[in-house]
């Protein structure tokens, strides 16, 4: 086979054979494919669309193009994925969780993109932790304590990486295609039994356009289920920050109390509460809604969950008492000043992609990929829609690493937050299910 004539006949708009993708794909990871061609084919396809049997067969040679882990474990082996959102540290107990219901959970997370966070960033926060981990601890770490989060190995989906890499610089990321390929060939490289997928929509999403969050959203279930890999999505509400933290030991902190039921945010616990739920339920480790939600509540209110982390970090290489002084093993930040609102009123809107991207002002986010980041930065008590703004109530609490980073993000807060008289209707963060 030659490339250029399967660029040529996706570039005529022609189908191509499990065998053309599987060619093409092994000559990306062996590196006989060039990124120029890389380059053509993505866009061809960005240009052109796909087929399903083709979006399957991509995804399933990508997967292949590297290793592919098998478990021989007494439980279903489930994930989540999120597409990303400001605040979100949803995989953070939602991990933990499943793990104490009795499923396996080996989580690939990826770091910050962006205005949105990312899980492995806010875990390198924590002294000691290894998101980097061999092989052999990594599946030690998934069979003693249920559940790890780490990052992809350098041997998992390697065509993925060059393939997204060509993507980034020929303007081709957007497609859905690509993105479905790219997500579940590593989601699927893990070796799942059940995957949910969290796919956000709304002014701090990567798709703020509902109706293409759903496209993607199908995309993604037709393709993983098509592949043999349960798969459900939710849409969720990301036009407001999720949680009540903003930057990395912030929300390792926030994760930590709410696996303790303390100060519990209501829409980070709609969503790991729901996306928990399709697991469980698909899982057939419970019958309908209400048994999955007491099981759920069951592993909080015992501390199970709070266990399964505390195992996790501490196989990990992190310390074996974290979650009882989280604080002894995170840094602070030397500024922690409130912001308060100009005027009285109800927080009715906020433009939560700009307030992701104040994060990277306090170096809690990069601006390019070898950048080192502040761990300790960020925002807490950050307000909800809804809430009451005056002048004993703040924003939120801006932590910053000096004077002038405070003094530059407190006079920004107050225009990305629209304070109203009248208190706004908020709307439910669960839109829809698919699959």
């Amino acid at each position: 086979m030659l490339p250029q004539e399967i660029i040529r006949k996706k570039r005529n708009k022609e189908t191509l054979s499990r065998q053309e993708i599987d060619f093409f794909i092994k000559g990306v990871a062996n590196e006989s494919i060039s990124d120029a061609q890389i380059g053509a084919l993505t866009m061809a396809i960005f240009l052109n669309g796909v087929t399903k049997r083709e979006k399957i067969d991509l995804t399933l040679a990508m997967r292949d193009s590297g290793d592919v882990l098998h478990w021989d474990l007494d439980a279903p082996v489930v994930d989540k994925h999120s597409t990303g959102g400001v605040g979100d540290k949803v995989s953070l107990v939602l991990g933990p969780i499943l793990a104490a219901c009795g499923t396996y959970v080996p989580m690939i997370s990826g770091r910050g993109l962006g205005h949105t966070g990312g899980t492995l960033d806010k875990l390198d926060s924590i002294t000691g932790y290894q998101t980097a981990p061999s092989n052999d601890l990594f599946q030690k770490t998934v069979r003693e304590a249920g559940c790890a989060i780490i990052g992809q190995t350098g041997n998992l989906a390697p065509a993925d990486k060059r393939i997204y890499a060509v993507r980034d610089v020929c303007a081709t990321v957007e497609s859905i295609e690509l993105i479905t390929a790219s997500i579940l060939s590593k989601k699927l490289a893990s070796g799942l039994d059940n995957l949910v997928m969290d796919v956000k929509f709304g002014n701090g999403a990567f798709m703020e356009n509902v109706d293409d969050a759903r496209n993607l959203a199908n995309s993604i279930v037709e393709v993983a289920n098509g592949a043999g890999t349960k798969t459900t999505a939710l849409l969720t509400d990301m036009n407001a920050v999720l949680g009540s933290s903003i930057g990395n030991a912030l929300e390792i902190f926030e994760a930590v109390e709410y696996l303790k039921e303390i100060n519990v945010n209501v829409r980070l616990d709609a969503v790991t509460k729901a996306l928990a739920s399709e697991i469980l339920i698909n899982t057939k480790l419970a019958c309908n809604r209400q048994e999955a939600f007491a099981r759920i509540e069951n592993v909080l209110h015992s501390g199970q969950a709070l266990e399964v982390f505390a195992k996790m970090v501490k196989t990990l290489g992190g310390p074996a008492d974290f979650v009882q002084k989280p604080w002894h093993y995170m840094t602070k930040a030397p500024i922690i000043r409130p912001v308060f609102a100009e005027r009285e009123g109800y927080v009715s809107k906020m433009k939560t992609r700009d307030i992701g991207l104040l994060l990277i002002e306090l170096k809690g986010g990069r601006t390019h990929p070898l950048q080192q980041i502040n761990h300790a930065t960020g925002f807490s008590e950050f307000c909800q829609i809804g809430d009451k703004a005056d002048g004993k109530t703040p924003l939120c609490f801006v932590h910053a690493n000096s004077e002038a980073d405070y003094e530059n993000v407190a006079s920004k807060i107050c225009r990305l937050i629209q304070i109203d008289d009248q208190k706004p209707v908020q709307n439910d963060i669960i839109l829809e299910k698919i699959g």
